[in-house]
């Protein structure tokens, strides 16, 4: 299997070397060749990280990377993934994705990342892993990467625009992971990734990689629970069901998506974004129009410029049967009050998002069945939620060991002489 770049489809490159590089050299966005069609009837009586790797093998062939995949399954699904069914008639199904060590969908990816990094690096020249985040993605970064012996963690994150357990969770990991205060805002972070790959010698001097979405690393592993999903709720209904997914750089709704170009029984997407209208307006007028990014309630949503619409629109079949939804922050208070008293439903502002763009869906669409995807759990965001629900929110285990760590954070500019200056210091 060969991977390919969107700014050049005649420039290729090996699965080892596209996760090593993370995006292309000509600063496009790789994407398979091809995508296999799998036997999803092995999925039945199989666990996730089976189910991954039936999923991912064909990607793997031929690469240096194949003998290794299943280790990298099972460290990417080493916690429950649970499918929950609907709550009472006209309801959605909910595939829980905040199960993981940072109670976000992304610790899937990182997990799977780093165990691919651990397996292509050199212990005494290690990469750099460089990492924009909007809230979530440096937190997964962070404790997938602390103390890996092949790789560090740089994560950039934006002043102010992350929520206080959120800032702690990016900046309490030590052994090899720095955290970066960015004067700036998300897209700021971004911008700042993507002009470090671009430019050679600083990408070479620090061997960089990327744990974004712009890395397969990220996305390949991401496309297993959306196969997964869909399969156990066509097995239980005997519809194909439609996905509704919360996003921001684009990379799980593309994940998806190429779930569905491999077989994978999903129905109609809506990709749901927050008040950062960019995808909802190109659905209605044809016409992609980045923009600054607005702070939202949804703040790991808070993206003017997703990075994987590259990806989507290179492949154009990916675009049949989806659509976009925009939801405002009322709308995202809204719908956490009522998800909360109607149904006993405690969530996150981003699957409020969801679960709001599932509530707008006519009543015709609404007769097959939909899952929406829960990205990250609702007490990374209590200071929003628990005023609306008037109760308090319980910590999940897995945040008990990260509470008495020492946070530590270093401020710069939005410039990438001050990145530079940072990853030439090992800061």
């Amino acid at each position: 299997m060969k991977f390919l770049s969107t700014n050049d489809p005649a420039a290729s490159a090996s699965l080892s070397d596209a996760l090593l590089s993370g995006a292309a050299p000509d600063g496009g966005l790789y994407f398979p060749e091809d995508f296999p069609e799998v036997d999803f009837t092995g999925f039945k009586d199989r666990g996730l990280s089976e189910r991954a790797q039936r999923l991912l093998t064909p990607f793997f062939d031929g690469d240096a990377l194949a003998p290794r995949l299943g280790a990298f399954c099972e460290a990417a699904f080493a916690w429950p993934v649970p499918v929950c069914e609907p709550r009472g008639a006209g309801d959605y199904w909910t595939l829980e994705l905040f199960h993981g060590p940072t109670g976000a969908f992304k610790d899937h990816g990182a997990r799977f990342l780093r165990e691919a990094l651990d397996a292509l690096g050199d212990d005494a020249d290690p990469f750099t892993v460089l990492v924009a985040t909007s809230g979530d993605t440096g937190g997964a970064v962070g404790a997938a990467f602390e103390g890996a012996e092949r790789a560090r963690a740089v994560i950039l994150f934006p002043k102010g625009r992350v929520s206080p357990f959120q800032r702690h969770q990016l900046t309490c990991w030590g052994d090899g992971v720095t955290a970066l205060e960015v004067e700036g805002d998300f897209d700021d972070c971004q911008r700042l990734v993507k002009q470090a790959f671009a430019d050679r010698d600083l990408s070479r001097a620090a061997r960089l990689t990327s744990a974004n979405s712009i890395n397969l690393g990220r996305l390949l592993p991401q496309m297993a629970y959306f196969a997964s999903a869909a399969f156990d709720v066509l097995e239980n209904t005997g519809q194909t069901p439609g996905f509704i997914i919360p996003t921001g750089n684009m990379g799980n709704a593309v994940a998806c998506l190429w779930a569905r170009a491999c077989g994978a029984p999903v129905g109609p997407v809506v990709i749901a974004v927050n008040a950062n209208r960019a995808l909802p307006d190109y659905f209605e007028t044809g016409k992609y129009a980045p923009r600054p990014s607005a702070a939202t309630l949804a703040n790991a949503m808070d993206v003017g410029d997703p990075s994987n619409f590259a990806r989507f629109v290179q492949q154009g079949r990916l675009g049949e049967g989806v659509s976009a939804v925009s939801v405002a922050d009322d709308a995202i208070q809204a719908r956490i009050r009522a998800e909360f008293e109607t149904k006993a439903r405690t969530l996150c502002p981003h699957t409020a998002v969801g679960a709001e763009a599932f509530a707008r869906l006519d009543a015709a669409r609404k007769s097959a069945p939909w899952v929406v995807a829960a990205t990250a759990h609702p007490y990374k965001f209590r200071e929003t939620v628990e005023p609306l629900i008037g109760e308090a929110i319980a910590p999940p285990p897995a945040f008990e060991a990260i509470f008495g760590r020492k946070s530590e954070a270093k401020p710069i500019a939005a410039e990438l002489s001050a990145l530079a200056q940072a990853l030439e210091s090992g800061q």
